[in-house]
């Protein structure tokens, strides 16, 4: 790039005046240009094919004992083996008289370890006079005064890549004293410590991070125009910045341009330029110029270029790279065979620099995997640019042969991969720089990636991590933020550890990449294979057993989504074979009923000859049926029937000897798998024939096979594989995906809906090895994952453990419950009576006997004059109360009716790809506008009935609608002069006129407040450097917080400080989630896209209520958020009103604070609340966040018991297993707090932490500050629900104790992963007052899934139970918060229960949508009874009148009965079999004729279903 004569005047000038000192913020971190650069210099060492096969072989030597690696203990590192003891007294660091000393402090490079050394130890035979000690972050972490003696002494530091924040505290601390300190590409606050002499990075006051306004206009001027790119100008900076610097006088200009240099010598890496950059620092700054020798000339490398071990020299473009690619053919026989499939791999370039043998490996294995490597080295930043400017896709061209084009800057050398594989992590746009402000960028390279549209895929090996602790606890730290959850937000697949460190070298575990060639060519051979020959398998699930779940999954409707499928894949060109005739059309249900009868257990034992038959049989009319056991197993389909005439080969089943099976285990899984489940030999397992066959059996289509994932465990305990540690699949599961792989040879799966097991299986818990059992059963074939948008949490391990590509589905629409019978007329009694009450005296009995009969007495107690009962008045006594009483207590029931009648429940499931009806889309506006009053319920049917033709001005002029528009808002259509505006109205319509731009925006967003927006929207105007785009968000950012009442740093803003968004700005809000709910067909063209081996677009995970239109469109592969930003400040600030709300509760309760309070932490509501129940737990213990430069939070810290203004309270937090292994930063933060708090100097009646701990110590009790349990590490779940599922339990103290035994693992920093404190976590639970859960949206309630009960529950059954073995009177309270209302208010649990059963189960709106759903919705059904009986267990919630509910809904209902009957016997028979239950259980005090009616009811279902015969 060339720089005007005008330009270096400008510079000359700027650098001489004021700003100059703080202009050095601009340069950090330094980044790179991201043009690829002509040949600079010969690469330093030259290596012949010769010498780079005998480093492979050396590499290999170092790999073989990886093996050995694995079976130690860590050791220390970070020091020769000869140095590792104490470096002891400040001696071995003093200097004599006429020395100098510098201490260099390498973080995220330990690969550069021994150069580093290497270089230290020339300096020490050149110069004498100048001592270099070499230390690293490690000694930091585990010496920490060694480092701190050698910094007392230094006369200069060198501080490379740190980021650790503890890390980051102790230098900062230690060196202020040194008077010259270099810290590059570090955590902001360290770096902001450089100074070399008048040169300094300290910034301005306390504003943001980075350069000024001023500083970056010029940066400008070397780089281009482009946001995205602009980091790039600052390396060009860099590397003319030293010779412009010659012509600014003065002694600032002088020492900026040697900060550069020496930063030059350090970026440019190898051992001559660190060698010649310690000699530069000696004789600049620290020695007499003649005791230093003179350092030599920079060595230059290119900045990018392309790499291959056997080229004698880099590469400037992809051109020239393949041209002699091509031309080598036949040099070695290890090149990949002409033809093969390209793909891009980015490297870090210092590791290409400092010839680190791992990349050589990755090249050559790629080749020998038949791939054609295109190794293109990168410093990081410039990712994108190289991806944008130098590949192109074939589907690229395609679009440009077409005139789309996507990118303007496609350089003519560019060539055409087939996929991209990025080793570096971070995020495309900005790498590690990028990453400061995470998904900021994400929009930018989500456009590059789609019109490139080949896969994304993150693999790398681990930098700061060592492959035993990998393979121990999976991918620990800041290590798995880069690797996974950035590259997520980017839509990054297939995510492939590829090794770690070994001592100081970083390594590469070979099998790791092969697997990553593997998947590689998976996704390409699919790309390249006709749709006409590609062979799909589709997987349902059909667990827990004998309850009616195949085919079902949750939120979706499975048969009728199935068939919109293969209806599409039909259109696609796919062969479903004979079975599917020209127009395309299949039964959805008859499939899933045909896979009920094929997992039948007899007609697995009867073996897999047989099943076609049975299937025959059963889809017979009715006159034709012989050998049929009953109607349950009735397939009442046209379609079946034709396609079984049609298409002999419509059954596909097989069963898999045990020989074959050994032989695809290979030896060590076999033993691993008969070690749990006994010899392969043996029959007697699951899913095995009556000869030993393991059978797998499903619908053949063609080439689209259709089968049912096998349960996990054995008969009466299908779940065990999830709760034994070490357990392995059984030999059937794994005959299943085997069988997938060899048998059918699948190309790709699709795991249809939310959720398969296949993820959840045993290994580690992130970074798959090649013994985590999801890694070996997936093995090379893609994974489509159909997953519900609202699920950010339980999708993350389909995509990280299971390699899957997610493909959002919507949740149904919103309803409202409303009111019905026996509610409904106490409403009208009440309105009636309230009329006129003199007259309607007589209204009293008959309104309390409705109170009585639908139990609101326990929600709305009598609080008048005293009763029999205390809270409940009888007919008798209600003619006798005080008119007035009576009248205050109807006003209450009123207000109670009214929160029943407005709350939402999701009104039945979703199906594939449908856009809602008019009635649903106003339902969907409802729901989101339900808590905005100022929302006119015209303008939302408008909306929802719009034609084609309509727009947003046929709303906005509807005569009823054109009176609420402002001056400002009829200004945008009218043609009002801007000038005619007042300063309000102009401001007001600036914001409407953008705000269209901005519905992904949140719904809550935090401390950045009005006047913050608006300052700085006026600071990049000014400075003529704001994107329209980043104007119209900032902008509408402010209107958005005006409207939901949030202000500068988080207080409200009334309607006359800002207008809030105007009424334009909500019809226009609900215009756009309308336009984007129409596009759920893209689910289905998603799922087709994936399966074409394409690109899917990314986005956040969430649902509408809550997080607003960014989480449509769905058909899309969703991510969460950054583990590093959580609580965000809007979570913080709510968690803290929830957690003085429930102390207010609790206080006022008892009159003082409670001590002691549990939490449940769950990834779900974490991830889709920001991490609200994080922050109850720090308002409860009275700790905030503390962030780092980039915006990471790094630490908790207490907050003084003067501003804290009460009590620090205990807390016990039970962690689910996601939350614990996606957010393991956050459990060691937690840890942190509580020791901290633990040791803080308070008194213990105002830190119960303390005296808590304190008790503990005097009992003995080991780590007495443990307060994070969970399940052991890479198990899941409590079991309680399992225990519940099949009956086997005596009492609710039983489900006490499971929970327990299931959750007394200690998690926290160091060690503490996953140690078992029984003893502990029994004291906890008995000093614990309360329980906090928190519902993270309207589809998941508590009585919707088993988890709640089988957690929450259980939990409080366990505290309950261990308080009463202490001798503690008084029942655990529980606290239930739901996120998805902008209202903080908690309930009890029983108050949440009732609410829910009247509005979702016992609702007839509720019953009959989900009714219509067919096999799954009854399943549905079926599913809450369950819970009922399972919250009956764990907390006594046994209330009769929700019993006799659910018995006249769904049993005594003769045509409900016969609609689940018919849809789904077995989920019927469980409906009833909970009803018998619980009575049995003394639950519900049922009457003998309802009981008889049930008896028989359950007698027929259970002879209707109770096997399957075949011819």
């Amino acid at each position: 790039m060339s720089m005007t004569k005008h330009g270096v005047a400008i510079l000359c000038v700027f650098l001489s005046v004021t700003l100059f000192p703080h202009a050095a913020r601009a340069f950090a971190p330094p980044l790179s240009n991201h043009a690829l650069q002509p040949h600079q210099v010969r690469r330093t060492t030259v290596s012949s094919s010769r010498a780079s096969r005998r480093g492979l072989h050396l590499y290999m030597q170092d790999v073989a004992t990886l093996k050995k690696a694995t079976l130690r203990k860590p050791t220390t590192v970070g020091v020769p083996v000869g140095e590792r003891g104490r470096l002891g007294d400040e001696g071995e660091f003093g200097k004599k008289e006429g020395e100098a000393s510098i201490v260099f402090i390498a973080g995220f490079e330990s690969f550069n370890l021994a150069l580093y050394r290497e270089a230290a130890r020339r300096i020490k035979e050149v110069c004498p006079s100048l001592k270099v000690h070499v230390m690293t972050d490690r000694d930091v972490a585990g010496r920490p005064d060694d480092v701190a003696a050698a910094l007392r002494t230094a006369d200069a530091v060198f501080v490379s890549l740190i980021f650790d924040f503890d890390q980051v505290t102790f230098i900062k601390d230690r060196i202020g004293h040194i008077p010259l300190r270099m810290i590059f590409e570090s955590a902001l606050e360290l770096m902001s410590e450089t100074s070399v002499a008048s040169f300094n990075m300290k910034g301005r006051g306390e504003g943001p991070a980075g350069p000024p306004p001023a500083v970056k206009a010029l940066l400008r001027q070397f780089g281009n125009k482009r946001e995205e790119d602009r980091l790039a100008g600052y390396l060009n900076f860099l590397k003319v910045g030293p010779k412009l610097l010659q012509y600014v006088p003065g002694d600032k200009a002088r020492d900026l341009r040697s900060w550069l240099e020496i930063y030059s010598y350090w970026n440019q890496g190898g051992l001559e330029n660190v060698v010649n950059m310690f000699l530069y620092i000696g004789r600049n700054f620290l020695l007499p110029k003649e005791k230093v020798p003179a350092p030599g000339a920079l060595r230059e490398t290119p900045t990018v270029g392309l790499y291959h071990p056997f080229a004698d020299d880099y590469f400037s473009t992809p051109a020239e790279y393949l041209k002699w690619y091509e031309s080598e053919k036949g040099f070695d026989a290890a090149l990949a065979p002409p033809g093969s499939p390209r793909v891009a791999i980015l490297l870090y370039r210092k590791h290409v620099l400092t010839h680190q043998k791992y990349i050589d490996v990755l090249i050559r294995s790629m080749e020998k995997e038949g791939l054609t490597p295109v190794p293109v080295f990168i410093t990081g930043v410039e990712a994108h640019t190289i991806v944008r400017d130098l590949l192109t896709t074939s589907y690229e061209q395609q679009q440009r042969n077409r005139g789309v084009i996507a990118n303007e800057g496609l350089s003519k050398d560019a060539i055409a991969v087939e996929a991209i594989v990025n080793t570096i992590g971070f995020p495309l746009v900005g790498g590690p720089a990028g990453s400061m402000e995470a998904g900021r960028q994400t929009e930018v390279s989500t456009q590059l990636l789609s019109s490139k549209n080949v896969p994304y895929l993150v693999a790398a090996p681990l930098l700061v991590q060592d492959i035993p602790s990998w393979m121990r606890n999976g991918v620990q730290g800041l290590q798995s933020v880069v690797l996974f959850a950035l590259p997520e937000l980017d839509g990054a697949v297939d995510p492939v550890v590829l090794g770690g460190l070994v001592a100081d070298k970083i390594a590469l575990v070979p099998e790791r990449v092969r697997k990553l060639a593997a998947r590689l060519n998976g996704w390409i051979r699919l790309r390249n294979t006709p749709p006409k020959e590609r062979k799909i398998a589709i997987i349902l699930y059909g667990f827990p057993p004998n309850v009616g779940a195949t085919g079902t999954a949750a939120l979706l409707n499975v048969p009728d989504s199935l068939q919109g499928l293969l209806e599409q894949l039909k259109t696609q060109g796919y062969d479903l074979g004979p079975a599917v005739g020209p127009d395309g059309k299949v039964d959805g249900e008859a499939i899933v009923a045909a896979l009920k009868v094929l997992v039948q257990d007899p007609l697995v034992r009867a073996g897999p000859k047989y099943m076609r038959s049975a299937i025959v049989n059963a889809a017979r009319e009715e006159s034709a049926r012989s050998l049929v056991s009953g109607p349950a197993l009735n397939i009442n389909s046209t379609w079946l029937r034709h396609a079984l005439k049609d298409d002999p080969n419509l059954i596909r089943a097989q069963g898999i000897t045990s020989k074959r099976l050994r032989r695809a285990l290979r030896p060590i899984l076999a033993s691993k798998v008969e070690k749990g489940w006994g010899e392969l030999e043996q029959v007697n397992f699951i899913g095995q024939s009556s000869e030993g066959e393991f059978v797998v059996q499903g619908v053949q289509l063609g080439n689209v096979w259709i089968g049912v994932q096998p349960l996990l465990g054995l008969e009466g305990d299908p779940m065990r594989l999830l709760f034994e540690r070490d357990l392995t699949p059984h030999p059937q599961y794994f005959a299943f995906y085997e069988w997938l792989r060899t048998g059918l040879g699948a190309q790709a799966c699709v795991h249809f809906g939310m959720h398969g097991t296949v993820e959840w299986l045993p290994g580690s818990p992130l970074g798959n090895t090649g013994l985590t059992w999801p890694d070996r059963l997936l093995g090379d074939i893609p994974n489509v994952y159909i997953y519900a948008a609202n699920n950010p949490s339980e999708s993350i391990l389909a995509k990280r453990r299971g390699y899957g590509t997610l493909v959002s589905h919507n949740v149904p629409p919103y309803a409202r419950a409303g009111l019905y019978k026996e509610l409904a007329l106490l409403r009208d009694l009440i309105g009636e009576y309230r009329s006129e009450p003199d007259k309607n005296q007589a209204l009293k009995p008959a309104i309390v006997e409705k109170v009585r009969l639908v139990g609101l007495f326990q929600d709305c107690p009598w609080e008048g004059t005293d009763t029999a009962e205390e809270g409940v008045l009888s007919t008798d006594e209600a003619d006798k109360v005080d008119s007035k009483a009576f009248g205050d207590w109807l006003f209450k029931l009123n207000d109670y009716l009214l929160v029943l009648e407005q709350r939402l429940f999701s009104e039945g499931l979703h199906c594939l790809g449908h856009p809602p009806s008019q009635s649903q889309m106003l339902q969907y506006l409802e729901g989101y506008f339900a808590e905005d009053p100022n929302m006119p319920h015209l303008a939302l049917e408008l909306i929802a009935n719009m034609t084609p033709s309509q727009s947003v001005f046929d709303v906005l002029h509807h005569p009823s609608i054109r009176p609420l528009l402002t001056p400002a808002e009829l200004a945008l259509d009218e043609g009002v002069r801007v000038a005619d505006l007042t300063p309000a109205d102009k401001y007001q319509a600036s914001l409407q006129g953008l705000d269209k731009l901005s519905f992904g925006v949140r719904r809550f967003f935090g401390d950045m407040g009005m006047k913050k927006v608006k300052d700085e929207v006026d600071l990049e105007v000014q400075m003529g450097t704001a994107s329209g785009a980043n104007m119209a968000l900032s902008k509408t950012r402010a209107a958005e917080m005006q409207r939901r009442g949030v202000g500068v740093e988080g207080r409200p803003v009334s309607e006359t400080e800002g207008g809030g968004m105007g009424m334009r700005g909500r019809i226009e809000e609900a215009m756009e989630i309308r336009k984007l709910l129409m596009r759920n067909e893209e689910e289905l063209s998603a799922v087709v896209r994936a399966l074409n081996g394409e690109y899917i677009r990314p986005a956040p995970g969430g649902d509408l209520l809550r997080d607003g239109a960014g989480v449509l469109p769905t058909g899309r592969n969703i991510h969460a958020l950054d583990p590093y930003r959580m609580p965000s400040p809007a979570a913080e600030q709510r968690g803290k009103v929830a957690a003085d709300k429930i102390l207010e509760e609790q206080k006022g309760a008892g009159g003082v604070f409670p001590e002691s309070v549990a939490v449940t932490l769950w990834g779900l509501d974490a991830i889709k609340t920001k991490g609200e129940s994080v922050a109850i737990v720090l308002a409860l213990v009275g700790a905030r966040p503390v962030k780092e430069g980039t915006g990471r939070i790094v630490k908790f810290e207490l907050i003084p018991l003067e501003e804290l203004g009460r009590p620090r309270i205990d807390v016990l937090c039970s962690l689910s297993g996601i939350f614990r292994d996606t957010f393991a930063n956050v459990v060691d933060l937690l840890d942190a707090l509580f020791e901290q708090a633990a040791e803080a100097d308070e008194p213990i009646e105002m830190n119960y932490i303390k005296k808590h701990v304190q008790e503990l110590q005097a009992k003995g009790i080991d780590r007495p500050t443990a307060r994070l349990f969970s399940n052991p590490a890479g198990d899941f779940g409590s079991m309680v629900n399992e225990r519940v599922g099949n009956g086997e339990w005596e009492d609710g103290k039983e489900l006490g104790d499971t929970w327990a035994a299931r959750n007394g693992f200690s998690f926290g920093r160091k060690t503490e992963k996953g140690t078992a404190r029984p003893e502990l976590l029994r004291e906890l639970l008995s000093s614990t007052e309360r329980i906090v859960q928190e519902i993270d949206s309207v589809e998941y309630g508590l009585t919707d899934i088993q988890e709640y009960y089988a957690n929450t529950g259980a939990l409080k059954k366990a505290a309950d139970n261990a308080r009463e073995s202490a001798g503690k009177k008084g029942k655990v309270k529980v606290s239930i918060l739901e996120s998805f209302s902008k209202a903080v208010e908690p309930r009890d649990l029983e108050q949440t229960l009732r609410m829910e059963y009247r509005t979702k189960l016992l609702n007839p709106k509720w019953a009959e949508a989900m009714a219509k759903q067919g096999s799954g919705g009854a399943y549905e059904i079926s599913q809450r009874m369950t819970a009922l009986v399972g919250w009956a267990g764990t907390t006594d919630f046994a209330e009769d009148w929700v019993y006799d509910g659910a018995a006249e809904r769904y049993a005594m209902d003769e045509a409900m009965a016969e609609k689940l009957r018919k849809a789904n016997p077995e989920a019927f028979q469980n409906v009833l079999r909970r009803m018998l239950e619980a009575n049995g259980r003394g639950f519900w005090k049922a009457d003998e004729k309802t009981l008889d009616k049930l008896r028989e009811m359950y007698s027929q279902t259970e002879d209707e279903i109770e096997g399957v015969r075949w011819e």
